[in-house]
């Protein structure tokens, strides 16, 4: 199944491109680079692979019973499975995966009281940790008239779920930093979107406060930090300028290839990002159903900007067409019809023409820099 390609940029003098035909030379290729960088963010789509890319990371630091990579990434949260107690419907927990390595230090560390001011942070909710049952157990207070009541043994949402795990990490990557005896296996923590159920003011929060636990260790182990989320890359770029490496990563559509490309000297905007894969898709014919979907995004972000009440007013009329029926209603179809962007289809021809004519004129309307475009 195809994905996405990661958002490029055009090449500059600063910038180079590498390409890898698989992810254990790209995860290769990372280790290498972190012998000069304490940090490499990367950022990509979505589908294109950094999960798996995490794992081959991960994979090429064990050898028998060693290892080397502590990693958060969605495995991550599989080591915490709820249960509901279907029975009684009444004592609900999180229990906890007694194999694993990223519990080292669970018994003797005291990881209630590391977690909770971190968790403070971002929720309302409390926890205790059972380290003989290995579960966690949550409560919160509530109001009930003029009393404020503790209900325990609640099942918290799966985004408060998500941020306790998170909490949890960060506790562990805290005892790494610190030099605990139980995480001296550690030479490299890689961080796979850890913010995806977050909002865009949590996601600062959380980039900004990642960021300054990492840059303000002395003592540390080598990080890699992936993400599809923009606003979390940005924040997390401009703290951590110093020592770090940012790179976008895309993959082939008709390969398992992968290339990374160093973009330094370019700024990130996402909608620049965003329209540059547009005009390199419109060029190479390989036109998805989900295109539809960004190009109306990006519209909708540039009615706003002018004080426009609708993206259509974006969008060119022809002169057969002076009410911009046609265009509007074919934007409004196919960003709307039910396509997934994990299951990507190709357009008909018709519709990618259609594409190509609405894509060019916005870019042309609107001016942008017809240097970071792809020739049509």
């Amino acid at each position: 199944m195809p994905a996405p390609s990661a958002p490029t940029t055009p090449a500059t003098p600063a910038d180079s491109s590498k390409s890898f035909p698989d992810l254990p030379a790209l995860a290769r290729h990372l280790r290498d680079e972190l012998t000069a960088k304490k940090f490499i963010l990367l950022y990509a789509y979505n589908g294109t692979g950094k999960t798996r890319l995490s794992t081959a990371f991960k994979n090429l630091g064990k050898k028998e019973e060693q290892r080397d990579t502590l990693y958060f990434n969605a495995f991550t949260e599989d080591l915490f499975q709820w249960d509901n107690d279907l029975a009684n419907d009444r004592e609900r927990v999180l229990r906890i995966n007694r194999d694993s390595r990223f519990f080292a230090g669970l018994g003797e560390l005291e990881m209630d009281n590391r977690i909770r001011p971190l968790l403070d942070r971002y929720s309302d909710f409390d926890f205790r940790i059972d380290i003989t049952e290995w579960e966690v157990s949550f409560s919160r207070e509530v109001q009930n008239g003029e009393k404020l009541e503790t209900v325990d043994d609640i099942k918290v949402s799966r985004g408060e779920e998500n941020i306790f795990i998170w909490c949890f990490f960060l506790a562990i990557v805290r005892l790494v930093l610190d030099g605990a005896e139980a995480y001296k296996w550690v030479s490299y923590i890689y961080i796979d979107d850890p913010i995806s159920s977050l909002d865009e003011q949590n996601a600062v929060a959380v980039a900004t406060h990642l960021a300054r636990m990492l840059k303000d260790s002395t003592n540390s182990p080598k990080f890699v930090i992936s993400t599809h989320h923009p606003l979390f890359f940005n924040v997390l770029w401009n703290e951590l300028k110093r020592g770090s490496k940012r790179l976008f990563l895309s993959r082939s559509r008709s390969s398992d290839a992968y290339a990374v490309r160093d973009t330094v000297a370019t700024p990130f905007f996402h909608h620049v990002a965003n329209l540059i894969e547009l005009h390199e898709v419109a060029r190479s014919g390989e036109i998805f159903t989900h295109h539809f979907n960004v190009l109306r995004a990006i519209a909708e972000k540039t009615a706003s900007f002018h004080g426009y009440g609708n993206f259509a007013e974006c969008i060119k009329r022809e002169e057969s067409d002076i009410n911009g029926v046609l265009h509007t209603r074919l934007l409004n179809l196919l960003s709307h019809g039910g396509y997934s962007l994990y299951e990507p289809r190709e357009m008909l021809e018709e519709n990618k023409q259609y594409f190509r004519k609405m894509l060019y004129e916005f870019t042309s309307r609107y001016a942008f820099n017809p240097e970071l475009l792809p020739p049509a």
